[in-house]
């Protein structure tokens, strides 16, 4: 009763687990005198910890008592499959005989054990090891007190266990707090994934962490962090397949993408985001170290909760943007055809009637000149401004995306030519990202082709769904590497359709033409 006394005193002395396991090991040999002792704390197998030892034999404590710390033995292997489940002799040690058989240094004449499990409440924490020189077996009263000291010991892991979980706990809290604090202002949605999961990562100290978001019908990878470094990506896949986040980690592409940039699927977990019933995205991330120090069930909760309220919100804040400059566009639209485009059309007029005026002048040889040009600059003139409004207000585009490009270069004073071949409804993204695109590629050909026609193509085919702006011009004047002499629209055509999963193909020869390419997969938007 006084040794289990001595033994309960010493266990109260701290929280520090690893402090207490120590010291309450170097008073139990004080109180036996027995002389070497070692424990195990044990995770899922085959995973554990040497965390306290007393008079090792330098046969186990060569090498920074390495024999200790690799490799598994006969006691840890019982407690894993259930068969130690109470204080027992151990007739041979395989630690010892690995010792004894690859001649590690003096073993002090200990050959054998006892083993005590630690266990408490039905949950096992490891194993407690005790030895003298030249003993090779214990009593059943030594046994029975090595039980009591064991139990002890395991309710004070059980304790110290609980008490570090609320303390991490709190902490995480306060880190959901500091990460709330961070990214609650964050309202624009394509800066967001990589902010989030950089400031997330930081905070929680997580080897990797992905950001994955809904789009119209696919799930898109926006964004993801690997030690310490977070970057966009651009990858995208059918959500129709998937009615769970955590589905996506089935994906075979998937998995594929994110392994290319550190993050492992096998020990992953998954926060996810939903608004009400529906799931607008998810987290997908790695822990940096054992999973007693993993993000709490109630804290991922929590954040998934909170980083759901915020995309919402930048979501909300992107469409009202979109609201505000369609209608900002519109009233713009309207002003330039009201007033500057009717004042336009009215100096042609005037130029007009005021040359017929003219004629019946003397000497009116530069008068007509000059009135001529007036009027042939007044017409381009109200030309281009027709094309700024449909710029700016793409009337038509309910009509699809051919008709709208048609009436687009038409307004140019293009003559376009159009093919439709087996197409459907597209998504509005999609649609709207080749009005972009369409609407550049026959600027390109009004400014720089040197031709006066065009044509617009629009397929669906088994595979894919391609949008094709075709020319016979002059071509691109290219550098020695490829790249065309006007590259920074079609660098924006060609982000523009990537950031929503489609590709951009371009085909120019000097003196031949050019034709442009948009290609989006059937997969992005099959239902």
């Amino acid at each position: 009763m006084n040794t289990l006394k001595i033994i309960a005193e010493t266990l109260n002395q701290s929280n520090d687990l690893r402090e207490v396991l120590q010291s309450v090991l170097e008073k139990l040999l004080e109180i036996t005198g027995l002389s070497t002792g070692w424990i195990f704390l044990i995770d899922e197998e085959p995973i554990y910890s040497f965390v306290a030892d007393v008079n090792l034999p330098p046969a186990l404590s060569w090498g920074d008592k390495q024999p200790m710390c690799k490799g598994s033995c006969w006691c840890l292997e019982k407690i894993w499959d259930g068969r130690l489940q109470k204080a027992v002799n151990i007739i041979n040690c395989k630690r010892i005989e690995d010792a004894i058989e690859h001649d590690w240094g003096d073993t002090q004449a200990i050959t054998h054990h006892a083993t005590v499990p630690l266990i408490a409440g039905g949950e096992k924490f490891g194993v407690l090891n005790i030895a003298a020189p030249h003993k090779n077996e214990f009593t059943e009263d030594e046994l029975d007190l090595l039980q009591s000291v064991a139990f002890q010991i395991g309710t004070a892991i059980k304790r110290t266990r609980l008490y570090e979980a609320q303390q991490q706990r709190a902490e995480q809290y306060t880190k959901l707090d500091e990460i709330s604090r961070m990214i609650w202002k964050m309202n624009d949605l394509h800066l967001l994934p990589e902010y989030a999961v950089e400031k997330i990562s930081h905070v929680f100290e997580l080897n990797s962490l992905a950001f994955l978001i809904k789009e119209e019908n696919v799930l898109a990878l926006r964004s993801i962090s690997h030690n310490g470094t977070a970057q966009n990506v651009h990858k995208r896949y059918r959500v129709d397949e998937y009615s769970a986040p955590e589905e996506i980690l089935q994906c075979s592409s998937f998995r594929e993408d994110v392994g290319q940039y550190g993050l492992s699927l096998d020990d992953s977990f998954i926060i996810p985001l939903s608004i009400g019933e529906e799931w607008i995205g998810c987290l997908i991330g790695n822990h940096s170290s054992s999973p007693w120090n993993s993000i709490h069930p109630d804290v991922i909760k929590a954040l998934g909760d909170h980083l759901s309220l915020v995309v919402e919100n930048a979501r909300l804040y992107e469409r009202g943007r979109e609201l505000a400059l369609i209608e900002e566009r519109n009233r713009l639209a309207r002003d330039l055809h009201d007033s500057v485009n009717q004042k336009l059309f009215s100096i042609s007029l005037t130029a007009r009637g005021l040359k017929e005026h003219v004629k019946r002048l003397p000497d009116n040889d530069v008068l007509i000149e000059s009135l001529d040009e007036m009027q042939s600059l007044s017409q381009e003139v109200v030309g281009e401004m027709r094309a700024m409004i449909w710029q700016l207000r793409p009337v038509g585009l309910e009509e699809g995306v051919v008709v709208s490009l048609k009436k687009y270069g038409e307004s140019l004073g293009l003559k376009i030519s159009e093919q439709i071949e087996g197409v459907g409804n597209l998504p509005r993204l999609v649609e709207e990202t080749m009005w972009r695109v369409g609407q550049e590629a026959l600027n390109n050909v009004h400014k720089h082709a040197r031709t006066d026609s065009a044509s617009i193509s629009l397929r669906r085919m088994s595979d894919r769904v391609q949008l094709s702006i075709k020319d016979e011009g002059r071509g691109f004047v290219t550098y020695s590497n490829g790249t065309p002499e006007w590259s920074f629209g079609l660098s924006s055509m060609k982000e523009r359709t990537e950031i929503m999963g489609g590709s951009l193909v371009i085909d120019s020869q000097a003196d031949v033409g050019t034709t442009i390419m948009v290609i989006f997969p059937n997969r992005l938007f099959k239902k």
